[in-house]
């Protein structure tokens, strides 16, 4: 009977042991995964602010509004920067930096394009433009909180500081783009629009 007891014994601890290790298993393919996830994730953004790179000078030209222009232009410079940033981050992680095309920052461009073309020149557009602009500062702060939290996550702290700097960068362009569309833009559209009811 004692042999029984202890036969039993060694076998309760054999199979603790044994799902303990297929619990560590499971967390060391999870964080594998998030790995991945968060790799792929930089290289879709890679590709998205270096597409922004090529974007931002075409809706500069089209606005009218000083304030407007030297927002973009000056958020066109920080762009620049943030691509450097993302590949000192896939240095950091030991990836190769690579873009994969962003569909999401794709038609986020497309529309913008489809705005300009859709307005005439003047206060109208310049608050398309605003909001175009303010749909791509929120998928980049949408998309750079996501990649601080996975960096954290993985313990990535060089990388997660680098991140966390450029999501900073974004929350002060799209309040900028507020402060230019509350402050003049957005009621200069709005009294155009009132002057051709009028005239009607």
């Amino acid at each position: 009977m004692k042999t029984s007891k202890s036969t039993t014994a060694e076998t309760k601890t054999k199979t603790a042991g044994s799902q303990s290790k297929s619990k560590g298993n499971a967390k060391s393919s999870a964080a594998e995964g998030l790995r991945e996830l968060f790799v792929d994730s930089l290289k879709d953004i890679y590709w998205a602010e270096k597409a922004l790179t090529k974007a931002l000078p075409k809706m500069a030209k089209k606005a009218t509004s000083e304030n407007l222009i030297n927002t973009i232009n000056d958020h066109l410079v920080v762009t620049e920067e943030q691509v450097s940033r993302l590949e000192e981050v896939f240095e950091l992680i030991g990836e190769k930096a690579t873009a994969k095309k962003c569909e999401a920052m794709e038609g986020l461009i497309k529309e913008g394009e489809s705005i300009i073309e859709e307005t005439q020149e003047g206060p109208v557009r310049d608050a398309g433009i605003i909001a175009a602009s303010q749909k791509i500062e929120h998928y980049e702060i949408a998309t750079y909180g996501t990649l601080a939290a996975y960096a954290q996550t993985l313990g990535e702290d060089e990388a997660l500081a680098l991140l966390q700097q450029t999501l900073e960068e974004e929350k002060e362009a799209d309040t900028l783009l507020t402060d230019v569309a509350y402050n003049n833009i957005n009621f200069e559209a709005a009294s155009e629009d009132e002057n051709e009811e009028d005239e009607k």
